[in-house]
């Protein structure tokens, strides 16, 4: 289930089966990696869009954690973070991203790290692209899939 008002309500009234929380994570840059973390929100977007779909019902989609990648201490976002997911009830917490900095803070994250290498799709044909996204959502369902299996 997405973040939107009709679909938060749908989770409400239904949250003993929606275990699953996904955070989507962009970082964000006025610098010379604008336009490759441009790129990176936007194969984000494409990609949770359709593991949402394939998956209503089973997890909430949270909107993308926007964050800049210079300045901004990861390690306060992770605090912040960990004190509110204490007030949710989700049994498996996934953070999704394609910054290979997190990687670094893995440890430090309340539930599993999913790093998914950005592909610039403005790169490629439309039929290329939507194959590659489809191999990536089928990446990404597996991932989920083998840690709810754990």
């Amino acid at each position: 289930m997405k973040w939107t008002y009709k679909e938060i309500g749908m989770y409400q009234e239904s949250k003993e089966y929606v275990d699953s929380l996904i955070i989507p994570m962009n970082p964000i840059s006025f610098g010379a990696q604008m336009k490759q973390f441009s790129s990176m929100h936007e194969f984000m977007g494409i990609l949770m869009t359709e593991v949402e779909k394939q998956l209503k019902g089973r997890l909430l989609l949270m909107p993308g954690l926007t964050y800049w990648s210079e300045g901004q201490e990861r390690a306060d976002l992770i605090e912040i973070w960990k004190l509110k997911l204490l007030e949710a009830d989700f049994k498996h917490v996934f953070w999704i991203t394609s910054d290979s900095e997190w990687k670094k803070y893995e440890e430090q994250l309340p539930g599993s790290l999913l790093w998914i290498p950005s592909i610039p799709l403005e790169h490629l044909e439309e039929g290329q692209a939507r194959q590659m996204m489809n191999d990536q959502v089928r990446q990404m369902l597996d991932m989920l899939t083998q840690s709810w299996n754990k």
